[in-house]
């Protein structure tokens, strides 16, 4: 027994050793291939975006994980943070060394409202330099952008999509009867229809009447922004899309969407050309709008710091994940602001659709009592709806985008069970109680009188509601009612109800913020501090300087992408009463 232990201990010991070697080799390894130069900006460069990309409205806080597979597949999935893009592109148009401006690449996510910051960026890119756009399908959000730039490409064998919007919502009440999951809702307003996919197989009559004027509205915009950039009417690209659809090369050119039916090479030798170079040169100086933004600008030196906080994606209760807003994590963060004294005035930066009605009631008390100590302004990024709306009604000032997705002021409570499956699989339950009411379950349906009690429970959070946005946005109770519901609204209708102030994106709020606070021309915008990671840096250091990758979707993987979204938001749904201020529905443009 002796010789026992003693083997047990000395091969412990060889693991330990050997699993510490390894630890050091993969830290060295990473350190190796993430250890380049500090990246430089080449003279008469062409600034590249390669409009693959995830974007974001802030800078995410991914888990190692994710950084390490965007760093081994090459930034397939890579993501850039929205007010990065726009600086970095506002900040290259007055560089000397860069010579111009080219778009390549199809979006993998991005808000009409997001588009519409980017694409004013691009323009005032334009007045100053060329910008050249190729690709070899033009997507709408992608020709958005481009619209207006000073060439665009089309290579030959390609295709420009301008067959209109459509939202196609995906409903799994089939699904969940025949699988014997069983959903029992409770909600408040006509048009609160979040929980219909898992209840009906298609729309209700509500459901559809305002996801209509609601892509209405977006494509109106899109049109008239559109049209004005190829010197069309909106009505030219309505007859467009109803006659055409998706149009090939030749009458794409035809029509005047794009400049220029060319092949890549010739694209690279008009950037050559841009470049100070010969059609016969292997290279031109080149710099990715990545690589340009990770290069610090001028050092901040505005006195006044104006602090910008994001809130994107689901609203959970506790910290949340990086693509969350846990109401914990994002009050604490509000709260350290407030109690700043270098910190003069605080931008929110609102992008979700809503969630957990006490985590928004959690951040919401920050902004109350921040805004007694310092001014608060809100900007709504892509959607800023239901809890997202929750989190904004007490702003000194709320920015929106024509085509900001806002309102939904509704409640609904969502109450999942899975007895029947279970059982038909051998899997059952018991229980014990001391009280007629029971605890939040999945393994049983909802007595009535518990139903009714959950009923009670999302009417009252309805009238806090009410009553919290008839305060904020000083509008009468009865009015708020009106036009609540659980509706949402486009950020220009938004603004003739009253639940926003102002047209804008995050730049116009920022200078508001700095007007408040009497510093116009004299402000730095500042981001929460967090504490430094190093391995998350390793790992980000690990993909640095690799060329970004164009992956194309199809069909099938987009319908994967809306399981894995839907997915996700079911699991956002942790809210200790069951109540969630939610979206009525997920848009899913295409």
């Amino acid at each position: 027994m002796k010789d026992f232990f003693k083997s047990f201990f000395v091969t412990l010991l060889a693991l330990m050793v050997v699993g510490g070697l390894a630890l050091f080799g993969f830290f060295g390894l990473v350190a190796v291939l993430g250890s380049t130069s500090k990246p430089t900006v080449p003279g008469k460069a062409v600034l590249v975006f390669n409009l693959g990309t995830n974007l974001t409205d802030g800078e995410r806080d991914p888990e190692p994980g994710e950084l390490l597979s965007e760093a081994l597949d090459g930034g397939a999935n890579a993501s850039q943070a929205l007010p990065d893009v726009i600086e970095a592109l506002d900040r290259a148009a007055s560089d000397s060394r860069i010579t111009a401006l080219f778009l390549t690449g199809n979006l993998q996510s991005a808000g009409p409202a997001q588009l519409r910051e980017l694409r004013e960026a691009i323009q005032r890119f334009k007045a100053k330099k060329p910008v050249l756009a190729y690709n070899m399908i033009w997507t709408k959000r992608d020709y958005y952008l481009v619209a207006g730039a000073t060439t665009v490409f089309i290579n030959p064998f390609g295709m420009l999509d301008a067959s209109g919007l459509v939202s196609e919502p995906m409903f799994f009440a089939g699904a969940f009867k025949k699988y014997g999951i069983d959903v029992q809702v409770t909600r408040v307003g006509k048009y609160k229809s979040y929980a219909e996919p898992f209840m009906l197989e298609k729309m209700s009559d509500a459901a559809r009447e305002q996801t209509q004027k609601l892509l209405d509205d977006i494509w109106g915009e899109w049109k008239e922004t559109v049209a004005k950039d190829r010197s069309k009417t909106p009505v030219d690209f309505q007859a467009i899309a109803d006659e055409k659809g998706v149009l090939e090369v030749e009458d794409a050119k035809a029509h005047g969407l794009v400049d220029r039916i060319a092949p890549y090479d010739e694209v690279l030798d008009e950037l050559k050309t841009l470049a100070g170079k010969q059609a016969k040169d292997k290279d031109f100086p080149q710099i990715t709008l990545a690589t340009y933004a990770s290069i610090p600008g001028e050092a901040k030196t505005g006195k006044t710091r104006i602090a910008v906080v994001v809130a994107e994606g689901d609203i959970v209760d506790g910290e949340g994940k990086p693509s969350q807003i846990g109401g914990d994590r994002v009050s604490r963060e509000l709260r350290k602001l407030r109690m700043d004294d270098r910190v003069k005035a605080v931008v929110l930066r609102v992008n979700s659709g809503g969630g957990s009605a006490m985590a928004s009631e959690v951040i919401q008390r920050e902004v109350v009592i921040t805004r007694k100590v310092k001014p608060v302004v809100v900007s709504m990024g892509y959607v800023a709806a239901s809890g997202g709306y929750w989190i904004s009604t007490y702003a000194d000032r709320i920015f929106a985008e024509p085509t900001t997705i806002t309102g939904s002021i509704g409640v609904v409570g969502l109450i999942p069970n899975v007895k029947k499956l279970a059982n038909e699989h051998g899997i059952t339950w018991d229980s014990v109680q001391t009280a007629r009411l029971g605890i939040p379950t999945i393994t049983r349906p909802r007595s009535e009188q518990e139903l009714a009690r959950i009923q009670s429970i999302v009417d009252h959070v309805y009238d806090q509601f009410l009553t919290k946005v008839a305060e904020g946005r000083n509008i009468k109770k009865e009015a708020v009612h009106e036009i609540a519901q659980g509706r949402v609204w486009s950020g220009q209708e938004a603004l003739k109800l009253g639940l926003v102030d102002e047209l804008g994106g995050l730049g116009d709020a920022v200078k508001h913020a700095a007007k408040l606070v009497k510093a116009e021309d004299d402000f730095q915008i500042v981001s929460p501090e967090h504490e430094p990671d190093v391995f998350k840096e390793l790992l980000r250091n690990l993909g640095h300087g690799k060329p970004r990758k164009l992956v194309r979707s199809g069909p099938v993987d987009a319908l994967a992408e809306t399981f894995r979204l839907q997915l996700e938001h079911l699991s956002a749904l942790n809210d200790p009463q069951g109540v969630y201020a939610r979206m009525p529905f997920e848009l899913n443009l295409k």
